[in-house]
């Protein structure tokens, strides 16, 4: 066994990237405070070549140096937009009938393991601040909320951990299932 070398990944150019095929999901970020996050957010996004990443409210845009800390790049091969107000873009894109969906603990939730997409439909993926979560306005307008099952004391994930794991379940579901 031998560590694959970075000119044997077949890695996509930019340019590539963007011409080609994406996974039809987009992730929406409820003012979320930390821009190491949001690169985060941007690089996992890359890895699963998702549609398009939508920076709502206080969240952070690049240019920033911590989103390029984190990000390494993938800020200028992800589409993004930044949406001043997080519900008038959620009842925009609900209005395109995407489904959307809350990563949240609610007592209406449905387990990660046990959601099932529809392969024909886009999914707009709404991730929250780092303390208060989705913003209680946005709960109305969701599809479906997911909740990542846990069994510890702190029954929370940082939110560069929330995307990793529901970006690749669903990544996943859509293209292996």
């Amino acid at each position: 066994m031998k560590k694959t070398k970075n000119n044997e990944l077949g890695r996509l150019t930019v340019d590539e990237f963007k011409d080609a095929e994406k996974t039809p999901i987009i992730v929406v970020l409820d003012n979320v405070r930390s821009a190491l996050n949001v690169g985060s957010a941007f690089r996992t996004s890359d890895a699963f070549r998702i549609e398009k990443v939508y920076l709502c409210g206080i969240t952070a845009q690049p240019p920033h140096r911590d989103i390029q800390k984190t990000a390494l790049g993938a800020n200028e091969a992800v589409d993004w937009e930044h949406a001043p107000n997080t519900k008038e873009l959620l009842e925009s894109l609900k209005s395109h009938e995407n489904v959307i969906i809350g990563i949240e603990q609610t007592d209406d939730k449905i387990f990660l393991q046990d959601f099932s997409l529809d392969k024909r439909k886009t999914y707009i993926l709404v991730f929250g601040n780092e303390v208060k979560g989705i913003g209680e306005e946005l709960l109305p307008i969701l599809d479906h909320c997911i909740e990542i099952p846990q069994i510890g004391t702190k029954h929370s994930f940082n939110i560069s951990v929330s995307i990793g794991i529901v970006l690749w379940d669903l990544f996943v579901k859509y293209h292996y299932k």
